[in-house]
Protein backbone atom coordinates (compact mmCIF):
# COMPACT_ATOMS: atom_id res chain seq x y z
CA UNK A 1 0.00 0.00 0.00
CA UNK A 2 1.22 3.58 -0.85
CA UNK A 3 0.89 6.06 1.86
CA UNK A 4 1.16 9.40 1.09
CA UNK A 5 1.05 12.32 4.23
CA UNK A 6 -0.44 15.86 3.11
CA UNK A 7 0.32 19.15 4.33
CA UNK A 8 -2.21 19.78 6.10
CA UNK A 9 -1.10 17.00 9.92
CA UNK A 10 -3.58 14.19 9.67
CA UNK A 11 -4.76 13.83 6.30
CA UNK A 12 -3.25 10.37 4.89
CA UNK A 13 -4.14 8.81 1.32
CA UNK A 14 -3.84 5.55 0.39
CA UNK A 15 -3.38 3.99 -2.38
CA UNK A 16 -3.72 0.02 -2.29
CA UNK A 17 -2.30 -2.52 -4.30
CA UNK A 18 -4.42 -3.34 -7.04
CA UNK A 19 -4.09 -7.07 -8.24
CA UNK A 20 -6.02 -7.56 -11.42
CA UNK A 21 -6.27 -10.98 -14.27
CA UNK A 22 -8.66 -12.04 -16.60
CA UNK A 23 -11.26 -12.10 -14.20
CA UNK A 24 -11.21 -8.22 -12.69
CA UNK A 25 -9.28 -7.07 -9.78
CA UNK A 26 -9.03 -6.99 -6.02
CA UNK A 27 -7.63 -5.16 -3.33
CA UNK A 28 -8.06 -4.43 0.33
CA UNK A 29 -10.37 -1.51 1.56
CA UNK A 30 -9.47 -1.77 5.05
CA UNK A 31 -7.17 -3.70 7.32
CA UNK A 32 -7.10 -2.04 11.13
CA UNK A 33 -3.68 -3.59 11.94
CA UNK A 34 -2.56 -1.86 8.47
CA UNK A 35 -4.20 1.75 8.67
CA UNK A 36 -2.94 1.61 12.66
CA UNK A 37 0.76 1.27 11.46
CA UNK A 38 0.20 4.58 9.22
CA UNK A 39 -1.51 6.40 11.97
CA UNK A 40 -5.08 5.79 11.60
CA UNK A 41 -6.76 4.35 14.81
CA UNK A 42 -10.25 4.54 15.81
CA UNK A 43 -13.34 2.37 15.91
CA UNK A 44 -15.17 2.92 12.93
CA UNK A 45 -19.41 2.61 13.49
CA UNK A 46 -21.21 4.11 10.71
CA UNK A 47 -20.45 3.43 7.00
CA UNK A 48 -22.48 5.89 4.23
CA UNK A 49 -22.31 6.18 0.78
CA UNK A 50 -23.81 8.11 -2.24
CA UNK A 51 -24.93 7.76 -5.56
CA UNK A 52 -24.65 11.60 -7.93
CA UNK A 53 -24.23 12.56 -10.87
CA UNK A 54 -21.16 14.24 -12.63
CA UNK A 55 -20.93 17.92 -11.26
CA UNK A 56 -22.78 17.53 -8.21
CA UNK A 57 -20.81 19.22 -5.04
CA UNK A 58 -21.80 18.07 -1.34
CA UNK A 59 -20.56 20.22 1.57
CA UNK A 60 -18.14 21.63 2.81
CA UNK A 61 -19.75 19.49 6.46
CA UNK A 62 -18.87 18.32 9.77
CA UNK A 63 -20.24 17.17 12.94
CA UNK A 64 -19.62 19.38 15.75
CA UNK A 65 -18.37 17.40 19.27
CA UNK A 66 -19.00 15.49 20.85
CA UNK A 67 -19.86 13.79 17.85
CA UNK A 68 -17.19 14.64 15.96
CA UNK A 69 -16.19 12.38 13.32
CA UNK A 70 -13.16 10.98 11.46
CA UNK A 71 -13.53 9.73 8.26
CA UNK A 72 -12.14 7.18 5.91
CA UNK A 73 -13.24 7.80 2.03
CA UNK A 74 -12.75 6.35 -1.26
CA UNK A 75 -14.86 6.11 -4.34
CA UNK A 76 -16.41 2.47 -5.17
CA UNK A 77 -17.54 4.13 -8.87
CA UNK A 78 -16.52 7.41 -10.78
CA UNK A 79 -14.30 9.94 -9.73
CA UNK A 80 -14.38 13.12 -7.16
CA UNK A 81 -12.56 15.89 -6.33
CA UNK A 82 -12.43 15.71 -2.74
CA UNK A 83 -11.99 18.71 -0.26
CA UNK A 84 -10.81 19.03 3.37
CA UNK A 85 -10.63 22.14 4.98
CA UNK A 86 -8.22 22.64 8.46
CA UNK A 87 -11.35 23.89 12.06
CA UNK A 88 -8.81 22.61 14.40
CA UNK A 89 -8.18 26.55 15.91
CA UNK A 90 -4.27 25.37 17.02
CA UNK A 91 -3.35 24.52 14.19
CA UNK A 92 -0.87 26.10 11.72
CA UNK A 93 -2.85 25.77 8.70
CA UNK A 94 -6.43 26.83 10.12
CA UNK A 95 -8.55 27.73 7.94
CA UNK A 96 -6.66 26.11 4.74
CA UNK A 97 -7.72 23.61 2.42
CA UNK A 98 -6.79 20.64 0.79
CA UNK A 99 -8.30 18.99 -2.74
CA UNK A 100 -7.16 15.45 -3.56
CA UNK A 101 -8.68 13.35 -6.79
CA UNK A 102 -10.11 10.06 -5.76
CA UNK A 103 -10.56 7.87 -8.60
CA UNK A 104 -12.20 4.75 -8.74
CA UNK A 105 -9.76 3.08 -10.94
CA UNK A 106 -7.07 3.81 -8.52
CA UNK A 107 -9.06 2.82 -5.65
CA UNK A 108 -7.23 5.42 -3.41
CA UNK A 109 -8.47 6.62 -0.27
CA UNK A 110 -8.21 9.77 2.29
CA UNK A 111 -8.07 9.96 6.10
CA UNK A 112 -9.78 13.06 7.13
CA UNK A 113 -9.43 12.94 11.14
CA UNK A 114 -11.63 15.28 13.57
CA UNK A 115 -11.71 18.78 13.30
CA UNK A 116 -11.94 19.08 9.43
CA UNK A 117 -14.88 19.96 7.34
CA UNK A 118 -15.13 17.93 4.14
CA UNK A 119 -16.91 17.88 0.72
CA UNK A 120 -16.63 16.25 -2.08
CA UNK A 121 -17.28 17.47 -6.54
CA UNK A 122 -18.27 14.44 -8.53
CA UNK A 123 -16.25 14.22 -11.24
CA UNK A 124 -18.49 11.74 -13.43
CA UNK A 125 -21.74 10.20 -13.86
CA UNK A 126 -22.82 7.52 -11.43
CA UNK A 127 -20.23 7.94 -9.07
CA UNK A 128 -20.80 6.19 -5.78
CA UNK A 129 -18.87 7.71 -2.53
CA UNK A 130 -18.47 5.63 0.11
CA UNK A 131 -17.01 6.66 3.64
CA UNK A 132 -16.73 5.17 6.93
CA UNK A 133 -17.37 7.16 10.36
CA UNK A 134 -16.10 6.98 13.39
CA UNK A 135 -19.24 8.19 15.29
CA UNK A 136 -22.54 8.17 15.15
CA UNK A 137 -24.31 10.89 12.48
CA UNK A 138 -26.32 13.12 15.25
CA UNK A 139 -28.59 15.98 13.52
CA UNK A 140 -28.00 18.08 16.27
CA UNK A 141 -24.22 18.14 15.73
CA UNK A 142 -24.46 19.11 12.05
CA UNK A 143 -21.90 21.77 11.00
CA UNK A 144 -20.68 23.48 7.67
CA UNK A 145 -18.93 25.92 5.85
CA UNK A 146 -20.21 27.61 2.06
CA UNK A 147 -18.63 25.54 -0.72
CA UNK A 148 -17.92 29.01 -2.41
CA UNK A 149 -16.16 30.90 0.30
CA UNK A 150 -14.12 33.13 -0.82
CA UNK A 151 -11.71 33.38 2.44
CA UNK A 152 -11.38 29.69 1.62
CA UNK A 153 -10.35 30.38 -2.33
CA UNK A 154 -11.30 26.05 -3.27
CA UNK A 155 -10.69 25.84 -6.95
CA UNK A 156 -13.29 23.05 -7.91
CA UNK A 157 -13.46 23.37 -11.31
CA UNK A 158 -16.83 23.81 -11.90
CA UNK A 159 -18.22 27.22 -11.63
CA UNK A 160 -22.10 26.32 -10.85
CA UNK A 161 -22.13 22.71 -9.68
CA UNK A 162 -25.15 21.19 -8.46
CA UNK A 163 -25.57 22.05 -4.83
CA UNK A 164 -28.35 21.33 -2.19
CA UNK A 165 -30.53 24.50 -0.59
CA UNK A 166 -29.03 23.64 2.66
CA UNK A 167 -25.44 23.79 1.59
CA UNK A 168 -26.07 27.17 -0.06
CA UNK A 169 -26.30 28.88 2.95
CA UNK A 170 -24.04 27.53 5.50
CA UNK A 171 -21.61 30.38 7.43
CA UNK A 172 -18.61 31.58 5.45
CA UNK A 173 -15.13 31.19 8.01
CA UNK A 174 -14.94 34.91 8.49
CA UNK A 175 -18.42 33.99 10.69
CA UNK A 176 -17.67 31.07 11.84
CA UNK A 177 -16.61 29.74 15.56
CA UNK A 178 -14.70 26.63 15.52
CA UNK A 179 -16.19 24.15 18.18
CA UNK A 180 -12.62 21.96 17.52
Amino acid sequence: MEIKYHALAGIIELTPRLFTDARGSFFESFNARRFAEVGIEGDWVQDNQSLSSRGVLRGLHFQRPPYAQAKLLRVASGRVLDVTVDLRRNSPTYGQHLSVELDAERCNMLYVPVGFAHGFLTLADNTRFIYKCSDYYQPSAEGGLRWNDPTLGISWGLEEPVVSEKDEVLPFLRDFESPF
